[in-house]
């Protein structure tokens, strides 16, 4: 019998076994603020009734004309429901340096200088262009 099975390695399967728990906290956190959003819990900045005037419009003209804030601007507006989605929306992109952290420990256990190195960067570079310090391509 001939086994054909694939082993998956140890930061392999703490990466997966992490990312699969950030995705299913993240979609709930979704479901939760569109909950919040179109049962009327909290004010929104664009009623639910009003949404889909500004759908057509790219995203800079959206933030204008209703107000709104670019960049990291939608933090400071979470008192507003329809901002609240953007809570899931950056833990669902951060996930993956949630991950990548995890599984540093084991690359360093295993003493892999070169993968380890290769994470640390991969997490750095990540930050770095989530924080919003770099600017291209028309932001």
């Amino acid at each position: 019998m001939n086994d054909n099975r694939i082993l998956a390695t140890e930061e392999q399967v703490a990466y997966a076994r992490l990312l699969d728990v950030g995705m299913k906290v993240g979609l709930l956190m979704l479901v939760i603020a569109f909950a919040i959003y179109v049962l009327s819990i909290m004010t929104p900045n664009v009623p639910l009734d009003e949404v889909s005037e500004y759908w057509e419009l790219p995203a800079e003209e959206y933030v204008q004309a209703t107000g709104g804030h670019g960049g990291w601007g939608w933090v400071n507006e979470l008192d507003r429901a329809d901002y609240l989605n953007f809570v899931g929306i950056a833990f669902l992109a951060g996930v993956t340096i949630i991950c990548y952290a995890r599984i540093v420990p084991i690359l360093i256990g295993k003493r892999d200088l070169v993968y380890t190195i290769i994470i640390l960067l991969e997490i750095a570079v990540l930050v770095l262009a989530a924080s919003g310090v770099l600017k291209s391509g028309g932001h």
